[in-house]
């Protein structure tokens, strides 16, 4: 014989049959329970009225409702939290992040479009643009010879190849396939000071700059370079590679710079032993040089030396290992020629130093070599 099931507001109404007069007997034999089964209802239901069993029984519907509700909400925000929905810009992307959703989280199309605000005619729309796989390949293999390289010079190398491509595509892409890098230099917050205007050129070869950059060999030897840039130009004129420099190194490479180019009117340095020493103070004083240096601790003087050091050592010294101080010269020279000819500068539109100096009208009769590859 099937069981039957009694809800709650009949069972109170079957106790209160019992309290107003009922025999037990008559009860059980009507409804078809046990002995057992009565007192077992009447220890759980005495004493409530009909509509006590309704109210309790929306709370407990109520407190089943919000519990499924706490659950779902917090498996929501496990997803957000796993998932960064606020940083995806396009719906092109968000696909991807739904998809993520639905594979590791087991959540239905319905609810990972509505968790990710995706519309579900855009998730299932296949999408019509061209992947451009052969620009991205070619910047792939541009980024990693010139590894330190930002979208905009890697986009004027496209242009000089012939790549028709604007550059918020070439962003776009470079984004897209993760090839952003962050510069782990500190962001130093200080108050600015005014102080009086240094010399600005107006024309090639009116104003140099220079300054040391340290690094070591393979063996932990250290080494330093002396770097010469023309302010105006962005020329790098000369790097020098020695165990030790002095003055006497530095007299020595300027002198050869001055034969190849002529004497600059300015010389911008810091207050180092080399630059301040008495052989350079009787060249400057020989070839009537003015000697501007910067003040002490404030290395923004001399940016333009400071901006030319640090991308050195991030194309360059970061990226090669010398076994000995002749070797380093040699790709040192090598690669200061390939900046001055080929990499692209964004302070002169895109163009090389040695284009913006041809421009300019720095060298003719052939100078332009010598200054480029000395």
């Amino acid at each position: 014989m099937k069981k039957k099931r009694y809800s709650t507001e009949q069972i109170v109404a079957a106790l209160k049959q019992v309290e107003m007069g009922m025999p037990v007997a008559d009860l059980i034999r009507q409804l078809g329970i046990s002995e057992m089964t009565y007192y077992r209802w009447k220890k759980k239901y005495g004493g409530l009225e009909s509509d006590q069993v309704r109210e309790l029984k929306q709370v407990l519907e109520e407190n089943t409702r919000l519990k499924k509700l706490v659950a779902e909400l917090s498996l929501d925000k496990a997803v957000l939290q796993d998932v960064p929905v606020k940083k995806v810009p396009r719906p092109s992307l968000m696909k991807q992040v739904v998809d993520y959703v639905r594979a590791s989280h087991g959540y239905s199309e319905r609810r990972a479009c509505k968790l990710t605000r995706q519309h579900r005619s855009t998730q299932r729309k296949p999408s019509r643009r061209d992947p451009l796989t052969a620009l991205r390949q070619r910047m792939h293999e541009i980024v990693a010879t010139r590894i330190r390289f930002g979208y905009r010079r890697v986009h004027v190398m496209l242009k000089r190849e012939g790549w028709q491509v604007g550059k918020n595509v070439v962003y776009r892409l470079y984004r897209e396939e993760g090839l952003c890098l962050r510069s782990k230099r500190p962001r130093r917050r200080k108050m600015a000071v005014h102080r009086e205007a240094r010399c600005q050129p107006s024309r090639p070869n009116q104003a140099w700059s220079m300054d040391f950059v340290h690094d070591q060999l393979s063996n932990g030897s250290k080494i330093r370079l002396l770097t010469v840039v023309d302010i105006f130009t962005r020329e790098a004129l000369a790097i020098e590679v020695g165990s030790r420099l002095r003055g006497e190194d530095v007299v020595r490479a300027l002198n050869r710079l001055v034969y190849l180019r002529g004497r600059p009117d300015a010389m911008f340095c810091d207050n180092g032993a080399e630059f301040t020493g008495q052989i350079v103070d009787l060249w400057a004083y020989h070839h009537k040089v003015r000697m501007d240096f910067s003040r002490p601790g404030t290395p923004t003087d001399n940016a333009h030396i400071e901006s030319f050091n640090g991308t050195l050592r991030d194309e360059f010294l970061n990226v090669n290992w010398f076994a000995s101080p002749g070797e380093a010269q040699r790709l040192a020279e090598a690669w200061r020629v390939d900046y001055n000819e080929s990499r692209p500068h964004m302070a002169h539109n895109g163009k090389t130093p040695a284009e913006f100096a041809e421009i300019s009208g720095l060298c003719h009769g052939g100078q332009v070599q010598l200054a480029a590859g000395f």
